[in-house]
């Protein structure tokens, strides 16, 4: 099927007062684009009652960030439409070299917690310190709404469908700041408000002398493209519709939308917001910056997520895919790194690292770990953290931007999802105030 847009339209999308721009975008589009949409029932997924949404609001991308986002503003009563380049898919069909930039494929997909510095008057932070405090003093607080998603997905019976697995999570230090040696328990349970079980380990209980502290805890890991696929459902069983169309603007998508579109013998109507969450942010923003990972899947399944960091600033870690699909061991951190190729040399190292970290993975008389596939992809990471915040594009309208995450973008995924919500609403229900 097509959308039905004029035959050729141009427009100058200009920079914005509130931001650094680059110069003015000269966008054009053809007649006819290819758009897929996935439906069931064209009456009861389409019909679109206005005087019961909040308005019309268009999400592009359809990576975790834009599924749970979509998924919010449904819920939250709002017709939405998602535009995307890529869509979820079955792992194994998605071509590791075209896809290597739809990041949530290749992701690990589980949940840690990474605590802010503890209050100390004796020993103040630095500049750097303080900026790297408040992030994650914000991102812990989108990981403790996505732990409580997750939760309530459990408890609504759905997280088989889902592909969510509640596990217990560890966590093993080289080099520790004072934001792990002062972690305890109770600081965990009442300051953090961390769920379920948290323990420090004892140090009988580390793989070897290198390992300075340690800790495990009630976590939760998800299978990737399950997850997404689930989300997709939900937002098509809620009367989201979805585009299979890349854009280059959220200029161009307010251009698409001007009008109301007759499809499916609905009407999809104008757009009153856009969603950016595109991962690296249409490629306009000079903070953005792909951090190149290189994982493995392995035959054996784990009980356990666990993370081990390394003195010299590498990583060993596991994250169980769970539903017998296997487990990934990881990774690198590879900033400025576009090689799409795995290399043999580093999956060696990378399983020889972490069955040595953990060799309970090797049961019932296995010696080595055993690689189905090498994982390449591309963590779209930013300076200063994820961009969320609203702006108004001069020449296109209001657009909620939310990429950047790099490699946290399942664990923070309904924290944002939520504020996403949060900014649309407050800037719609400021504009309706405003013409009243």
């Amino acid at each position: 099927m097509h959308l039905r847009f004029p035959a050729t339209t141009t427009f100058s999308l200009r920079p914005s007062s509130t931001r650094t721009s680059p110069p003015p975008l000269i966008v054009s589009f053809a007649q006819r684009h290819s758009a897929v949409c996935y439906t069931t029932s064209p009456r009861e997924l389409f019909s679109i009652n206005m005087s019961k949404s909040k308005g019309h609001v268009v999400v592009i991308g359809a990576g975790v960030i834009g599924l749970s986002s979509a998924l919010a503003l449904l819920e939250a009563n709002y017709t939405t439409t998602i535009l995307a380049k890529d869509l979820p898919a079955p792992f194994e069909s998605i071509d590791p070299r075209s896809q290597i930039n739809f990041t949530s494929p290749w992701g690990g997909a589980h949940n840690r917690w990474v605590p802010p510095f503890p209050p100390s008057s004796s020993t103040p932070l630095t500049p750097t310190q303080q900026a790297e405090h408040a992030l994650r003093i914000r991102e812990h607080a989108f990981s403790l709404s996505t732990f409580h998603r997750m939760q309530r997905f459990q408890n609504q019976g759905q997280d088989q469908q889902a592909g969510i697995t509640f596990l217990k999570g560890i966590e093993y230090l080289e080099s520790p700041g004072p934001e792990y040696t002062s972690l305890t328990a109770q600081r965990a349970s009442q300051e953090l408000g961390l769920p379920g079980h948290f323990r420090v380990l004892e140090s009988h209980e580390f793989p070897d002398d290198k390992i300075q502290w340690g800790c495990e805890y009630d976590t939760w890991c998800v299978n990737p493209m399950q997850y997404c696929l689930f989300l997709l459902g939900q937002i098509i069983a809620r009367g989201g519709k979805v585009f299979k169309r890349e854009v280059r603007s959220v200029g161009e998508v307010f251009q698409l939308f001007s009008d109301s579109v007759q499809e499916f013998g609905a009407t999809i109507p104008q757009a009153d917001a856009v969603v950016n969450a595109t991962g690296i942010g249409l490629g306009d923003d000079e903070m953005v910056f792909p951090t190149r990972g290189q994982t493995c899947l392995v035959q054996e399944p784990c009980d356990a997520t666990v993370t081990r960091q390394n003195a010299d600033g590498t990583w060993t870690f596991c994250v169980p895919r769970g539903f017998k699909a296997g487990t990934i061991i990881g990774g690198t951190k590879e900033p400025d790194n576009w090689d799409p190729k795995p290399d043999p040399e580093v999956r060696e190292r990378l399983l020889r690292a972490f069955e040595g970290t953990y060799p309970s993975i090797l049961a019932d008389g296995k010696t080595r770990l055993t690689p189905v596939r090498d994982i390449v992809g591309r963590r779209p990471t930013r300076k200063g953290g994820l961009r969320l915040e609203g702006e108004v594009v001069d020449g296109a309208g209001f657009v909620m931007h939310a990429y950047g995450l790099g490699g946290r973008g399942y664990e923070l995924s309904w924290g944002v999802a939520e504020s996403v919500v949060e900014g649309i609403q407050g800037h719609l229900e400021s504009e309706k105030g405003s013409r009243l």
